[in-house]
């Protein structure tokens, strides 16, 4: 009987052994590739155009993942640490280190201290099935049982070096730290393959309990150094820990070449967005503008934003939308904010007069106090410099940057054709009619942003030929469309480009002049408020706005001082090591010897739309213009000052191209022939003055009122 039951006992034991191990070999747990897919990070990620990482922001904010890092890229000084510390028999064993589970056994058993036996793999197993990890620390055997059964099946199927590998980027550093990844940049400030060895001690030392003192772990780590063998001292590591656990001097978290697109684009954890976009061309243009910044703190100048585009393709190489370093508004994104155009919309102005075969390149303007009529009243443009330079050619009138010239460039074409001619280059902003405008949009005070000058000025650059501006990788590419005509964009960037044709304003050394070719047009708005350079070589167009997006002014500040010598900088490293060369002269141009009579520019050499050509430039002779009345202006109000006495207040009325036959005539009473100046008393009120023929007809008048 005894014999049977023994029989009978043993039977049963080895069902119960048997079933036991088939249950060990029925896990089934995923494989590395699969746990590798399934692992998201917290943020999502700007790349350039080569894969590089150039920005990111954080989605998710439950957790702090960054990226998976593959074994061969962590220092291997934390990998020793950490396998020193959480299983010194890592590589020896088969998942369950079987001497140190009885003697965990015998410890709990006999009442001592608890004692651990968990591997590695192990606690990989707890990461990737949360059934297995229990509630809390202090798992209970079956929760063990589970780890130990996974921890077997994947020892059997997946390598040790990818069992570190996925323990390393699942593992909990400290607080919402997960990954080493998060926990090298944001806690050392560095990748991982770079930490030290007192680094890599510190954080294997949080494994064990990551929210200890900072006391605590330096301590553990201490001990781990003595215990492995290592030079490293006490010293060096209390050191590090200093840094370590100094949060507030801890990076944000990976590469922020490019804020404004991050926040803009980003929208999804894990998100890897390919842009068009170069990491090297982006970090020298955010560098150039932080350094111009700087130099202009003193002239009350906070902000600035650059583009840089490709040409050919019309991508995006570089987008710094926020660059100062003493920025009050660092989430306003500069490239796409709109803001007034100074003069830097004057090559589009001409190019249509040019176009249109209302001037040529040699054609005289007057730069002379002008005023004209508008129905808010008289409109005097002025000159940045305060000056007149006289007669100047089309070629020193858009090289120089005069107003007065280009304000009788609008007279010729119209505000609206201008305001058309604009919104078809992609100001889409400018949509008013040209009533709205005036004649002030010769000289940009309609707004603008960045990215749609820079679109705008790529299309001179082309010859007229216009596509849109791509910023993602998969943007799509488009066939391009004629915008402007061939022959008057290229008689534009010939001027553009020609560094005599600005000295009367510039000067000879300014930084619009570089080693190669290049052409560029400053502008600044009114007050000072925004300050551009844009400006284009064969290869690249380059756009630099600088200002205060607050909208304060700057102090001392001009398109050649502030916004140029970024524009500069950045195409000098642009061009370091590839020549740039002028345009060749399309089809339908041609160029002649001018010479100019009287003498107010040298003679030179002059590029023609074909058929406009000229060899002599003369002065319209002054009997030849039109007769007007120069004084007072039409809608000027006029006001009597009761501390000067009446009979010494006088208006002075005055005729330009105004002969002896012709003669002033006020509210219908003559006033004397309009050859001379005529001082009229003012009397209050609203009044007609005429110029008119011996026959009585009219010939010009102004309407204006005395207070």
């Amino acid at each position: 009987m005894k014999t049977r039951a023994l029989s009978v006992s043993v039977a049963i034991a080895l069902v119960a052994v048997g079933g036991f191990v088939a249950w060990l070999m029925s896990a089934d747990v995923p494989d590395f590739a699969t746990i590798r897919a399934r692992w998201q990070s917290s943020e999502a990620y700007l790349l350039d155009r080569h894969g590089v990482v150039i920005d990111s922001a954080r989605i998710d904010y439950g957790v702090r993942r960054f990226q998976w890092v593959p074994l061969d890229s962590i220092s291997t000084a934390l990998v020793d640490a950490v396998v020193a510390g959480e299983d010194h028999r890592f590589w020896a064993h088969d998942g369950i280190d079987w001497r140190a589970a009885l003697g965990a056994l015998r410890t709990n058993l006999t009442g001592e201290r608890r004692r651990g036996a968990s591997t590695i793999t192990m606690q990989l197993a707890a990461m990737i099935d949360p059934a297995s990890a229990g509630q809390s620390s202090r798992r209970g055997w079956y929760e063990k049982a589970l780890q130990a059964r996974d921890a077997l099946a994947i020892e059997s199927n997946w390598t040790k070096a990818e069992i570190l590998e996925a323990y390393l980027n699942l593992l909990g550093f400290r607080g919402e730290l997960e990954g080493i990844d998060a926990a090298a940049q944001l806690l050392a400030g560095k990748a991982a393959s770079g930490l030290t060895v007192p680094e890599s001690l510190l954080l294997a030392a949080l494994l064990p309990a990551p929210s200890a003192t900072p006391e605590r772990i330096t301590t553990r780590a201490c001990g781990r150094a003595r215990s492995l063998g290592t030079s490293v001292t006490c010293d060096e590591i209390e050191a590090s820990a200093r840094t370590l656990f100094d949060r507030a001097a801890h990076l944000s978290g990976g590469a922020t070449a490019a804020p404004d697109l991050a926040r803009a684009l980003l929208d999804h954890p894990g998100q890897r967005l390919e842009t068009t976009l170069d990491a090297e061309i982006q970090a020298v243009t955010r560098a150039s503008m932080s350094d111009r910044l700087r130099g202009l703190t003193l002239h009350n100048v906070r902000d600035g934003a650059a583009l840089v585009v490709d040409n050919e393709s019309g991508d995006v190489l570089a987008y710094v939308g926020s660059a100062g370093p003493a920025s009050r508004a660092r989430h306003v994104d500069g490239v796409r904010a709109h803001r007034q155009a100074g003069s830097t919309l004057k090559p589009f102005l001409y190019q249509l007069a040019l176009e249109r075969r209302h001037l040529t390149n040699a054609s005289l303007l007057d730069d002379a106090p002008l005023n004209l009529d508008t129905a808010t009243g008289v409109y005097l443009p002025q000159n940045y410099d305060r000056d007149f330079k006289g007669l100047v050619s089309v070629r020193t009138a858009l090289a120089s940057s005069l107003n007065v010239p280009a304000v009788r460039t609008l007279v010729l074409v119209g505000v609206e054709a201008f305001r058309d001619r604009l919104n078809a280059l992609g100001y889409s902003g400018i949509s008013e009619d040209g009533e709205f405008y005036g004649y002030s949009l010769a000289l940009g005070s309609a707004e603008v942003s960045l990215w749609e000058q820079v679109a705008a000025y790529r299309t001179l650059a082309r010859g007229g030929l216009y596509t849109p501006l791509r910023l993602r990788a998969n943007d799509p590419t488009q066939a391009p469309v004629r915008k402007l005509a061939a022959d008057a964009a290229f008689l534009v960037t010939d001027i553009l480009g020609d560094r005599a044709a600005r000295v009367a304003t510039f000067g000879l050394d300014n930084n619009l002049n570089t080693a190669f070719w290049s052409a560029a047009k400053t502008g600044t708005s009114k007050d000072m408020r925004d300050n551009w350079c844009i400006g284009y070589t064969d290869r690249y167009t380059v756009g630099v706005w600088v200002g205060n997006f607050e909208g304060d002014s700057m102090r001392d500040v001009s398109g050649v001082t502030g916004a140029a010598p970024a524009w500069h900088d950045i195409m000098q490293a642009l061009h370091a090591k590839l020549p740039s060369h002028a345009p060749v002269a399309p089809e339908g141009v041609s160029q002649a010897a001018i010479v100019f009579e009287p003498p107010v520019e040298p003679p030179r050499q002059e590029w023609f739309v074909a058929g406009t050509e000229l060899t002599t430039v003369a002065k319209v002779p002054e009997r030849a213009e039109r007769s007007r009345i120069a004084a007072p202006g039409n809608g000027l109000i006029i006001a009597i000052d009761p501390d000067i006495p009446a009979e010494r207040q006088r208006v002075p009325i005055r005729a330009r191209g105004a002969t002896a036959q012709l003669a002033f005539r006020m509210d219908g009473v003559s006033l004397g022939a309009a050859d001379s100046q005529v001082l009229w008393p003012p009397q209050t009120g609203a009044h007609r003055l005429a110029l008119v023929d011996a026959s009585g007809d009219v010939v010009d008048q102004v309407l204006f009122t005395v207070r």
